[in-house]
């Protein structure tokens, strides 16, 4: 992280019970803070850490590679593992992604996943038509021709919130709601990152819960699917059906909430089963209830 770009990760010290979120491509830690916050009054340890090259400006996230960005989430997952047994990680549109990479390559650290808006594809219904032109691109030179801005409706459905993060997406300050586009560089590290994840979905069998809205402006319905179908472990699916792409802040956020809130809970209450019984391993192990598909 360069001099110029403010820090905005946060830690709460709390149980043994620890949540690592992580935000979305081009987005800040502040998109997970009611999450968080609502987690460490609940009892939780959470950690949101800041990924690489963002906060800043737009040259400082081209120079950066989705290795880079998994780096920051690998690190606090690290400093994490240092005061908590039991661990979930989960995050926005693409900390969704990264989230999964690190269930697949921690399997004895990471007990679980909280997937909000997970994104392996932009297809949702406010995307610009020149999107598709993009998936033509495969190197550096040409993704440089793209920058994709920020557009109405901004993620947000809520129409009072929605004009207070595009005054902050339009500021001068990009800690505080992210850059207002996107690069196509970045894009680009995106893709490779999608890819490397999806060939490993079947290996990955920690129970996990994905919130996905219906009305998804920035990721279709389909990317919730897609990991329905492909994930190796238990999976419940729980569709929001009052909100845009950034349901971590938008009208439905209490019940995201409450929906990471009670994952937890269900989630310590099988490993004390576990421990009493004395069978070896994290919960995600010792699990055999079947996948749970809640997508109407």
């Amino acid at each position: 992280m360069t001099a110029t770009i403010r820090d905005r990760s946060f830690f709460n010290a709390g149980s043994k019970t620890g949540f690592l979120l992580i935000h979305g491509l081009t987005g800040t830690p502040i998109e997970l803070r009611y999450i968080s916050n609502g987690l460490a009054r609940a009892g939780f340890t959470v950690s949101v850490p800041q990924l690489a090259g963002h906060c800043g400006t737009l040259e400082d996230l081209k120079a950066t590679t989705w290795q880079d960005w998994y780096q920051s989430a690998e690190d606090a997952l690290v400093e994490l593992r240092k005061t908590c047994d039991l661990i979930i990680v989960g995050g926005l549109s693409m900390g969704a992604v990264l989230a999964l990479r690190l269930a697949a390559e921690h399997p004895d650290t990471v007990n679980g996943a909280t997937l909000f808006a997970p994104t392996f594809k932009f297809d949702g219904w406010s995307m610009p038509w020149y999107a598709r032109l993009f998936e033509l691109v495969n190197d550096n030179w040409s993704a440089d021709k793209f920058l994709f801005t920020e557009r109405e409706p901004y993620g947000i459905k809520n129409v009072r919130f929605r004009e207070f993060v595009m005054n902050a997406i339009h500021s001068d300050d990009s800690s505080q709601a992210g850059l207002p586009g996107t690069p196509g560089r970045s894009l680009l590290q995106f893709r490779y990152l999608t890819k490397s994840v999806n060939r490993v979905l079947g290996l990955i069998r920690q129970p996990t819960l994905v919130l996905h809205p219906r009305e998804d402006d920035r990721a279709s319905l389909g990317n919730a699917e897609h990991l329905q179908r492909n994930l190796g472990g238990r999976v419940t699916t729980v569709v929001l059906e009052d909100c845009y792409h950034v349901i971590t802040l938008d009208q439905q956020r209490d019940v995201v909430l409450d929906e990471t809130r009670e994952f937890a809970f269900k989630l310590e209450q099988a490993a004390i089963a576990a421990k009493k019984i004395g069978v070896r391993g994290t919960p995600s192990r010792v699990s055999t209830a079947p996948k749970i598909n809640r997508i109407q």
